[in-house]
């Protein structure tokens, strides 16, 4: 889906990299924006999402979630991010062990490692590099939005496929394949 930039609410300029809570907080006041969050065009099928300007230049999403509709494990390289749910409610399952990064296609990740987050309207979180989850709207009626930044701009994304404790490397992403 091809949209113009939405600009969020305005915020003080950022000198430098920004961190994972002024990321959250941007997150939050854009969730906030009820003229941001009603221009995003849903669709019934699959997931919609509008480029924003986030702080200190980082990238940032505005993204709609059918019901029933997900990401995939996956995880953001070495970008920091965070995220808030602005509509509906969303779940998050993730990993509380750091992964190694690289030269790996299969793990057997030990027991209670899972988390479980659940993000109605106004709920986000921060994570930091290399960080493993899911995100998902399991309602069956309604739609999900949500609000997602990350600095640096998004190198990579490397999904995963999982079965039980086995998570595996499936493939790599590059900014072409989403923008």
């Amino acid at each position: 889906m091809s949209v113009s930039p939405v600009v969020p609410p305005a915020s003080a300029p950022t000198l430098s990299a920004p961190t994972q809570a002024e990321l959250l907080d941007f997150a939050r006041r854009a969730a906030a924006d009820a003229e941001l969050i009603a221009s995003l065009p849903l669709d019934p099928e699959g997931r919609t999402w509008v480029r924003l300007e986030g702080p200190g230049g980082s990238e940032a999403w505005l993204i709609g979630w059918p019901p029933g509709t997900g990401t995939g494990w996956h995880d953001h390289a070495d970008s920091v991010g965070a995220f808030v749910t602005a509509a509906g409610e969303l779940k998050e399952y993730s990993l509380t062990a750091r992964l190694p990064t690289d030269g790996w296609k299969t793990l057997e990740l030990t027991e209670d490692i899972d988390r479980e987050r659940q993000l109605s309207a106004g709920k986000g979180r921060s994570f930091g590099r290399h960080h493993v989850h899911e995100v998902l709207n399991e309602s069956t009626e309604e739609h999900a939005i949500s609000v997602h930044a990350y600095y640096p701009p998004l190198p990579r994304i490397r999904r995963y496929s999982r079965t039980g404790q086995v998570l595996r490397l499936e493939h790599v992403e590059r900014p072409s394949d989403w923008q």
